[in-house]
């Protein structure tokens, strides 16, 4: 009989260590895809301010859209991930370029 009960605690403890590790695991799958979808942010934030500079510098003007920019310059990004506001605010003025996630993705 007290063989037994060890075994059972036994097999109790190991599937609370089991499950500990899957919630860890899970953790940590969950917050390395949030840190990722950060990164493309500020990697595509950083794109956009580059060819905004670029053409000003070029040109003399910034581009009047974000379209232009994607033709022009080649800017490519997730749309289905990102929305990206871009407003011009005046000629000599850059644009103001607001990059939101869109909800339900991760």
């Amino acid at each position: 009989m007290r063989n037994r009960k060890k075994g059972n605690k036994k097999t109790v403890l190991t599937l609370i260590g089991f499950a500990v590790i899957m919630l860890v695991f899970l953790f940590s799958v969950h917050f390395a895809s949030s840190g990722n979808t950060d990164r493309q942010r500020q990697s595509l934030e950083k794109a956009i301010q580059r060819d905004v500079t670029y053409c000003y510098a070029t040109t003399g003007r910034y581009p009047k859209t974000l379209d232009y920019i994607e033709l022009v310059y080649g800017l490519t990004y997730d749309k289905e991930l990102f929305e990206v506001d871009y407003e011009i605010v005046g000629s000599k003025i850059p644009p103001k370029v607001t990059i939101t996630q869109i909800e339900g993705t991760k």
